[in-house]
């Protein structure tokens, strides 16, 4: 799977605003509200789902990566928001390095194989310090998601 094939230019905040984990979750969350990707009903419970998640562990992986994910019955499709920190989140993440890239995805309750498929291939694609330069250095939504299409499905 690759990431880009759930991603269009709309699911993508090149210069996300947050200085922690939380505020960056609600950021990406609101924004899926906001840009008609979620509804409002689904929102709020999106938001506590994420919540329970992080209670468990942070999702923030190490090298500079974050993948807060959730189930959710309400909704029938894979839901993904891609997100670029310039200045680095302070994401609690599992090496206390800054989070500049956050990729949050809400999923199907129904789907529990999409979701490690999903995990599974945005964790090999951020592992390659090349992405995440190319990734820190573009321009915007539209380059950032060149980036990503560009990137062999591993």
């Amino acid at each position: 799977m690759q990431l880009a094939s759930l991603l269009t230019e709309k699911h993508i905040v090149p210069d996300m605003q947050a200085d922690d984990h939380w505020s960056a979750i609600i950021e990406l969350v609101d924004f899926l509200g906001d840009n008609d990707l979620l509804c409002n009903e689904t929102r709020e419970n999106v938001a506590q789902a994420l919540a329970e998640r992080e209670k468990i562990t942070s999702t923030g992986i190490g090298n500079g990566v974050a993948i807060p994910h959730a189930f959710s019955d309400t909704i029938d499709r894979v839901v993904p928001v891609f997100g670029r920190s310039k200045k680095g989140i302070d994401f609690e993440a599992v090496d206390n390095c800054p989070v500049k890239f956050v990729i949050l995805f809400i999923v199907p309750r129904s789907e529990y194989h999409l979701h490690l498929q999903t995990l599974a291939a945005i964790a090999k694609m951020f592992n390659n310090c090349g992405i995440r330069k190319q990734l820190e250095e573009a321009d915007d939504a539209v380059a950032i998601l060149q980036i990503l299409s560009q990137t062999p499905n591993r």
